[in-house]
């Protein structure tokens, strides 16, 4: 269902199922993944969402909800499921003390998810990855080593591009420097305003998938800075939040065959 308020008021969509499930993600962990599903027989794409920094939180299960709103299959794995349960403030501190979660784990438990998704009977088969700020950056990285996405959205995704002193076990690669094994088409989102990633980042993003070949489109928002899709901070850009949405649900109906 493409676009905002984009239904018919005498056939009514947005029925959907909301739950949390169980999914084996990275080395056997049961990691917790809030999901929704559309009511009807489908089929319908799938949507992995990659929660931000401030963790597994209400506003990525409000994302979640949207996106089945608008006719896909949706999950959010529980990034920071090793680090115990809490609030959500309480376990991103846990993991900031901890130095963050590992690439491999992120990428493992991303392909756990879309897996999760393709399995579904009401699966046409096709799925997506999105992330916002650090869930930017883990879009690409995943995106990069998984062949099982059609479509990458990287909003604001802070850490695509690295210094050498950045990296470190954790994070061993820099995002940018995989781009060559991109073969899903990319979404980027960005405000002109962000200091991470700064305009001049998103230049050598957007230059490295260009060198490539790599089929991307990149929008940029005047008066935008980071997060600027989160309505309970000062962030919050309405007009280019409403305008990015719309071209998120263009991107991913292109190219996952949404209804």
């Amino acid at each position: 269902m493409p676009g905002w308020n984009s239904f018919n008021t005498g056939a009514p969509a947005g029925g959907m199922t909301a739950k949390i499930v169980e999914i084996t993600g990275s080395g056997g962990t049961k990691v917790h993944a809030y999901t929704a599903t559309p009511e009807g027989k489908g089929p319908f794409p799938g949507i992995v969402l990659i929660h931000h920094m401030p963790g597994w939180d209400e506003l990525y299960f409000e994302f979640t909800r949207r996106f089945a709103q608008h006719g896909y299959n949706a999950i959010c794995p529980d990034l920071y499921e090793r680090f115990g349960h809490g609030l959500p403030d309480e376990i991103t501190q846990k993991m900031r003390a901890a130095g963050g979660v590992p690439d491999k784990t992120v990428v493992d438990d991303c392909v756990a998810a879309a897996k999760w998704l393709k399995a579904l009977p009401t699966s046409n088969g096709k799925v997506g990855i999105i992330g916002t700020c650090s869930g930017g950056r883990h879009a690409m990285l995943v995106g990069s080593q998984s062949k099982e996405f059609s479509a990458i959205a990287d909003l604001w995704g802070g850490g695509v591009v690295m210094k050498p002193e950045e990296l470190n076990d954790k994070r061993p690669v820099a995002p940018i420097d995989l781009t060559k094994d991109v073969t899903a088409p990319v979404l980027g989102i960005f405000g002109n305003d962000d200091q991470s990633p700064t305009p001049a980042q998103v230049d050598q993003h957007e230059a490295e998938l260009k060198k490539h070949g790599k089929n991307y489109e990149f929008h940029r928002y005047d008066g935008a800075g980071h997060g600027f899709f989160y309505y309970h901070r000062p962030a919050y850009r309405a007009e280019q939040a409403s305008d990015a949405w719309e071209k998120i649900y263009a991107f991913f109906d292109k190219n996952l065959g949404a209804k």
